[in-house]
C-alpha cells in the first residue's frame, strides 16, 4: 500500500519542534554584540526563570547540550577530593557518576535496579557529614523512570546536611511538577530539544544562592563552563562567548507559545507559570493514555511503579525483540520512538510525551503500534482498537478523576511514590 508519510518524532530528545520556534530561528539574523540581541537575551531569561519557577536563582544558557550543563555544575561546585552523593537508576545517572570522578571527586552511589527508583532509607544510609553535593535526575529518560525530587531534598534538611542539592531536570521540566525554591533544590538544568520544542544546542542552570556561594571556595578547573562568568555577562544582557543566537530567538518564541496556553481575555499574552502547568499536564495525560493503551496491547510497563511523564519504557510481548518496533514503526508509519540504551537495546522501547505533543498526535501511534502487534505478533491475540479504546477511556475520565488524586509533592500519585514516607508529605 502506497500512501503519504509524515516523518514524526516520538523521541524524547529531539522532540517536535515549534513552527513558531522554527520561524523566529529563520529571522533570527542578529549580531550577538548588539542592543537588539541583548533585549532579546534579557527577555529570554526573564522568561526561563518564570518558566523553571524561581525567585531566588539566577538563570545561566550555555550553548551545549545537556551534559555540558551537567559538566559546568560539576566543575563549578567541587574540588578535587570533595566527597559526593549520586542517586542513579539508568544511564543518565551514570553520567552524574562519571562527570564527578572526571573532575577528581570521591563518588558514593546509591543505585536502583533499571526501572525502579531508589528509597529514602538508602539515601539516607549513603549520606555522610562530609557529603559536599548530591547529584540526580528529576525523570531518568533511559528507563522512564521518575525520582521523588522534593522527598530528598527534605531529608537533606531534615538530616542539616551541608550538601548542595543538584537536578537534572532536562526531561523533567515541563513534565513533572517542580519547585526549586520551596524545596530547597540549588541547581536545576534543563535542555532546549526537550519539553520547550526546540532543536538542541542549548542548555541552561538555575543556580541558587548557596551553589553561588560554594563557586567562591572551589578551585576545579573551568573556562567554557565558568558560570559565574556567564552570570556577570548575563546582567548586561550579554553571554560571555558566541551564542547560538537562533536558538534563543527560538526559545523566546516557543516560551511566548507556553505562556500563550494561559491565555485570558484579560490577558492575551498568558502566563508562564500557568502555561508551564498546562504543559505539564498535556505530558502527564498523553502518559497516562499511553500507559493505558501499551497495557491493553499486551505489553508491560518498564517502570510501573514510578513512570515518568517524559517517556514511557515499554516491554514488548515475551520473545519480542523490541527493535521490531522501532524498525516497523519507522518502516510502515514514518513514526520515530527509541529502543533501550545500551544492555537494554532489544528489551525495551521508548515513546516521548514532552512538549509538543497532542491528542491527535497520541491517538495516531497508538493506532499505529496496533497495526504493528496485529500483523507481526498475532500470537498476542490483539485485536485493533484494544489499545484505542483504553486510551479512549483514560482521556474521557481523566479530567474528573485526575484533580481528585492524593498527590505526593513531586506530582505522582501517593501509591506509586516509593520515595514517599509518611513524614514526608
Amino acid at each position: 500500500m502506497t500512501m503519504i508519510r509524515k516523518t514524526r518524532l516520538f523521541t524524547p530528545g529531539p522532540t517536535p519542534l515549534l513552527p513558531a520556534a522554527q520561524f523566529a530561528m529563520a529571522a533570527a539574523d542578529i549580531h550577538h554584540r548588539t542592543a537588539e540581541f541583548r533585549a532579546l537575551y534579557t527577555r529570554v531569561l526573564k522568561q526561563l526563570k518564570e518558566f523553571v519557577g524561581t525567585k531566588t536563582g539566577d538563570i545561566i544558557v550555555l550553548s551545549s547540550s545537556g551534559t555540558g550543563a551537567m559538566e559546568a555544575a560539576v566543575s563549578n561546585l567541587t574540588s578535587p577530593g570533595d566527597r559526593v552523593l549520586v542517586l542513579t537508576a539508568g544511564k543518565f545517572g551514570e553520567r552524574w557518576t562519571a562527570l564527578a570522578k572526571a573532575f577528581g571527586c570521591e563518588v558514593d552511589v546509591v543505585s536502583a535496579p533499571y526501572g525502579q527508583t531508589f528509597s529514602l532509607d538508602q539515601v539516607k544510609a549513603a549520606l555522610k557529614l562530609e557529603t559536599r553535593a548530591v547529584f540526580m535526575q528529576a525523570t531518568e529518560t533511559s528507563t522512564g523512570v521518575r525520582h521523588c525530587v522534593p522527598a530528598v531534598a527534605k531529608l537533606l534538611k531534615e538530616t542539616h546536611s551541608e550538601a548542595l542539592l543538584v537536578v537534572d531536570a532536562i526531561t523533567g521540566l515541563g513534565t513533572t511538577h517542580l519547585d526549586m525554591d520551596e524545596w530547597g533544590v540549588d541547581v536545576l538544568i534543563g535542555g532546549s530539544q526537550k519539553a520547550v520544542m526546540i532543536p538542541p544546542g542549548l542548555s541552561y542552570l538555575a543556580v541558587g544562592p548557596r551553589a553561588w556561594d560554594r563557586m567562591e571556595a572551589t578551585y576545579n578547573p573551568r573556562y567554557y563552563f565558568d558560570l559565574r562568568k556567564e552570570r556577570k555577562n548575563a546582567r548586561a544582557g550579554e553571554s560571555a562567548y558566541t551564542p547560538a543566537v537562533a536558538l534563543i530567538a527560538a526559545l523566546g518564541a516557543a516560551l511566548d507559545y507556553i505562556a500563550g496556553q494561559a491565555a485570558t481575555a484579560e490577558n492575551p499574552a498568558g502566563d508562564l507559570v500557568e502555561g508551564r502547568k498546562k504543559l505539564v499536564e498535556n505530558a502527564e495525560t498523553i502518559a497516562a493514555m499511553t500507559r493505558a493503551a501499551v497495557l491493553a496491547l499486551g505489553c508491560t510497563l518498564f517502570a510501573p511503579d514510578a513512570p515518568s511523564s517524559a517517556a514511557t519504557a515499554v516491554l514488548p510481548p515475551a520473545g519480542v525483540d523490541s527493535g521490531l518496533f522501532v524498525k516497523e514503526l519507522k518502516s510502515r508509519f514514518a513514526a520515530i520512538i527509541t529502543n533501550g540504551q545500551g544492555e537494554m537495546k532489544g528489551q525495551i522501547f521508548r515513546i516521548a510525551h514532552l512538549g509538543f505533543f497532542d491528542y491527535m498526535d497520541t491517538i495516531a501511534l497508538i493506532g499505529a503500534l496496533e497495526q504493528v502487534i496485529v500483523k507481526s505478533i498475532p500470537q498476542a491475540g490483539i485485536k485493533f482498537g484494544d489499545g484505542l479504546i483504553a486510551a479512549q477511556k483514560l482521556y474521557a475520565e481523566r479530567s474528573q478523576t485526575a484533580a481528585a488524586e492524593a498527590k505526593c509533592l513531586c506530582g505522582r500519585t501517593d501509591a506509586c511514590c516509593s520515595l514517599q514516607h509518611s513524614d514526608a508529605k
